[in-house]
């Protein structure tokens, strides 16, 4: 499919509002919805119509209880996002402690030797920041992106996004750097990043901007002296991107299953690579 047939699919639009891209679909019609068109529930989130016909169907069957109305796009906030950049901020400020902080930041680093006794250090690497600018860059980041693609992916999709990526960086470090010490959320960053460019590429949308950025900071990684994980960044871009493509090709509520075992697959993948730096190294 091309991006003029991709710009063209109504499918890719919310059908209340023509001119708005949306990746989240309504959980009873399956028609593409925006974020001020999506009302939460147990199940997901559905368009207004289907919210009035569940109403109806409801004060038919049970005359005295009511459906409660929620007023629609409460659920599009980025709640994910805004409470990653909380904790990310708050585990740096305990790290400024003197006598404990340095304690809890060499707890959370991440290091390839450690990560096989010690395996939360795959995750916890994204909370610990080498200084004000580091943290202020990558949290920045984090907003910036997690305000458009938190609202597009659904909340648990963007975290798991999150997370695989982190995890995808760590791998690559220890695959390719190992016994080395690193710290930051950069390599989730940019698989937000990745993600971001194939599921825009996947909507049509313009993403000049977004490969304009990788570029840039893939050049700023790689400047001696820079100090920066070009592992972390790569390895965490390479994964968002898989897992931007394998939202983009499952977003069929039919095909949610299918969805949820990929994620599982590339989670199972990335910790199965860790045994080759291990019988390299280590065994």
């Amino acid at each position: 499919m091309t991006d003029s047939d991709v710009r063209t699919n109504p499918d890719n639009f919310c059908y209340r509002h023509p001119d708005r891209q949306s990746f989240v679909l309504c959980q009873r019609c399956l028609r593409t919805i925006c974020g001020e068109c999506q009302t939460p529930l147990p199940v997901g989130v559905i368009c207004p119509e289907c919210l009035r016909d569940a109403q109806q169907q409801q004060q038919k069957s049970a005359p005295v209880t009511r459906m409660p109305r929620r007023r629609a796009g409460v659920d599009s906030r980025p709640i994910v996002t805004y409470t990653l950049v909380i904790i990310t901020t708050v585990f740096y400020l305990i790290g400024l402690i003197p006598g404990i902080g340095q304690s809890v930041q060499s707890l959370l680093a991440f290091n390839g030797v450690l990560a096989y006794i010690q395996p939360w250090r795959l995750l916890t690497v994204t909370l610990v920041h080498a200084g004000i600018w580091h943290i202020a860059l990558n949290m920045l980041a984090l907003w910036a992106l997690g305000r458009s693609l938190e609202p597009l992916l659904g909340r648990w999709r963007f975290l798991a996004l999150y997370l695989l990526s982190a995890l995808g960086g760590s791998v690559l470090v220890a695959l390719l750097a190992p016994g080395t010490w690193v710290v930051g959320a950069s390599g989730a960053v940019w698989g937000l990043l990745g993600a971001m460019f194939v599921i825009g590429r996947h909507l049509g949308a313009n993403v000049t901007a977004i490969a304009v950025i990788m570029g840039i900071n893939l050049v700023l990684t790689f400047l001696p002296g820079s100090g920066i994980s070009w592992q972390a960044h790569i390895g965490g871009g390479l994964v968002g991107a898989l897992i931007g493509l394998i939202f983009a090709r499952t977003r069929a509520i039919r095909m949610q299953r299918r969805q949820i075992w990929l994620l599982v697959a590339v989670g199972a993948g990335l910790l199965a690579l860790l045994g080759i730096p291990y019988v390299l190294y280590y065994a």
